[in-house]
């Protein structure tokens, strides 16, 4: 299953997928999920922001998920995390575990059917394609800072847009958008490692912390949604 018709290379990023395909109303919907379960990444919704927690080789899937989603116009992402591990430091804000659907905004998808969807696909006798998704390394961005009032302009269409169903976040968006959060997970990924090798590992801690935001907060307040924070932790689970 590959992401581009261009020549793929070493360097292109490979995951392995699930692919399946369900129908409502006479709609047939492509969602596309990890092979195998995400052991060390977990989002968990807190009373004013949503925290997802990765380690290395869980997060670098997590981001290129993100980058799949950004080439894949008329499918969903799925990435079932409310059954991961609990992760580190969970329970001070009585925290809840949430799945996590990327959506192209091509797609056209109303996530109030999502539910019913997600139980036709999760269903034992539901089909499955297993394929390798190839997402070529060019189309993560370069790691550096935008300017706010170039992210928040409707033209360059760089922010995710929330909605929640069956606890279940949805961040629909288009290509741009999906790179750049795609960005900041895979900047945790690469940050985190070589300091949590010689550094005390806290939860959420001041002596050690890798973080990203996916949101400025003044399009927090214009649209009234809750920020999207990615932390690094150490594998946690095995």
């Amino acid at each position: 299953m590959a992401a581009s018709r261009a020549a793929l290379t070493r360097d292109d990023l490979k995951l392995k997928v699930t692919v399946q395909r369900g129908r409502l109303d006479g709609t047939a919907f492509r969602v596309i999920r990890p092979a195998r379960p995400l052991k060390n990444g977990a989002l968990y919704k807190a009373p004013h922001w949503y925290e997802m927690y990765v380690d290395r080789p869980d997060g670098r899937r997590v981001g290129t998920l993100m980058l799949l989603a950004a080439r894949s116009p008329r499918s969903l992402i799925y990435l079932p995390m409310r059954t991961t591990p609990t992760a580190p430091g969970i329970g001070w804000y009585n925290e809840k575990p949430f799945d996590l659907v990327l959506a192209h905004r091509a797609v056209q998808f109303r996530p109030s059917r999502w539910k019913q969807l997600r139980e036709r696909i999760n269903a034992g006798n539901a089909p499955r394609e297993l394929r390798t998704a190839s997402i070529p390394v060019r189309d993560l961005p370069a790691d550096h800072e935008f300017d706010p009032s170039e992210r928040s302009h409707p033209r360059h269409g760089n922010l995710l847009h929330q909605a929640v169903y069956a606890e279940t976040l949805f961040l629909t968006g288009g290509t741009t958008a999906f790179r750049e959060a795609a960005r900041h997970i895979f900047a945790v990924t690469t940050d985190g490692p070589p300091r949590a090798a010689t550094e005390l590992y806290l939860p959420g801690g001041c002596n050690y912390h890798v973080c990203r935001s996916f949101y400025d907060w003044p399009d927090l307040v214009e649209h009234g949604w809750d920020q999207f924070h990615v932390e690094f932790s150490p594998r946690w689970a095995r």
